[in-house]
């Protein structure tokens, strides 16, 4: 959940909608708490319309306190008022990423009934696992809200983002995820036996960089300091990422082609790259490992073919790559995700 002061961070009403939905279900009126945060309840009725992520933040701490739940009564059980600041004191205390993270997870355990998240690492990979007690799924707009609130303070305490490989959820898929795959990751599986966000290990073991008189102001700021951390679906690094997609990578562009097709000069959309602390390399990569990772999850288990397909000169540029993206190989990261399958002794299963 990363952003700079350049970019825009909106969020989609259909958020402010589902953030809405349990007090609408208790007959609450939600009026005074689109007013008091500064959202037009007539707003809520166009679909495509966006809010600002300090306006939404605003609508979070509003409903907080008329329900003295910092979860939108999405549990049986309360996240009453102030939790969110106890966890963050509790993972200030601690002296890495890996730590602070456990810290956590104990405490959401304490305050969720039939929620039980923990800590799993295997080899590079790390994961959070949601265990549910054999309760029906809930909906993914619940499990996001727990992943940016446990995701939003890591980064924090760790002073940068931490990349999502991938968020696997007991759900079915919702109508709308443009604006979750915008915070977490493209890289959004549902209907899986377990909800549970990936990463890599080496994260774990960070520094907590944070200080007690940083903490009183970022929690001054909370939630609002964590959504703008979104990123605008229509930054023009999302742009370029979806003009991407739409084409082989034997066929992306050179940068100065890139610029013409955005109607810029180079130097123009360099410097607005800059801005919202990106580059066009960085953007190529960063579509190769969600499209190589996307493959993976389905099954591929040729390497070879996927990193010509990704258009990688070999197979051991692309293992280089991907162990760069993820800190594990291929075939370490395709066992993770399909370890009913056994691995078929093909030499493009050896790992790469």
């Amino acid at each position: 959940m990363t952003g700079t002061s350049a970019e825009k961070g909106t969020i989609s009403v259909r958020l402010v909608n589902e953030a809405l939905l349990e007090l609408r279900q208790q007959g609450l009126d939600d009026v005074p708490l689109l007013e008091r945060a500064g959202i037009a309840p007539a707003l809520l009725q166009r679909p495509y319309a966006r809010v600002s992520a300090q306006a939404y933040g605003r609508l979070w701490r509003a409903i907080a306190a008329a329900s003295d739940d910092e979860f939108f009564g999405m549990n049986p059980r309360r996240m009453k008022s102030g939790s969110f600041a106890f966890m963050a004191h509790a993972a200030l205390r601690e002296p890495d990423i890996g730590a602070a993270l456990q810290s956590m997870l104990r405490f959401a355990g304490l305050v969720f009934d039939g929620l039980q998240p923990r800590l799993e690492r295997q080899g590079s990979l790390a994961h959070i696992v949601l265990d549910e007690e054999g309760a029906p799924p809930s909906r993914a707009f619940a499990y996001f809200t727990l992943w940016m609130m446990l995701h939003g303070l890591v980064c924090w305490l760790a002073g940068r983002r931490i990349p999502i490989l991938g968020v696997e959820l007991r759900c079915a898929a919702p109508d709308y995820l443009a604006d979750y795959r915008v915070m977490f990751s493209d890289n959004l599986r549902f209907a899986r036996p377990q909800s549970r966000l990936l990463f890599n290990a080496d994260c774990l073991a960070l520094p907590v960089r944070r200080s007690e008189p940083e903490l009183k102001r970022f929690l001054a700021g909370a939630p609002g300091n964590i959504l703008v951390r979104y990123r605008d679906p229509r930054s023009l690094g999302a742009r370029i990422k979806v003009y991407l997609r739409n084409l082989k990578p034997e066929r992306w562009p050179d940068f100065e082609n890139l610029s013409g097709h955005f109607y810029m000069a180079p130097s123009t959309l360099r410097r607005k790259l800059a801005l919202e602390g990106q580059s066009y390399q960085g953007l190529k990569d960063q579509v190769r490992r969600d499209q190589a990772i996307a493959r993976l999850d389905s099954g591929e288990g040729n390497f070879s073919e996927l990193a010509f397909e990704l258009g990688f000169a070999d197979s051991s540029a692309f293992y280089k790559a991907f162990k760069k993206w993820t800190g594990t190989t291929p075939g370490q990261y395709r066992a993770l995700m399909h370890p009913e399958q056994p691995d078929s002794g093909c030499p493009n299963r050896s790992g790469r």
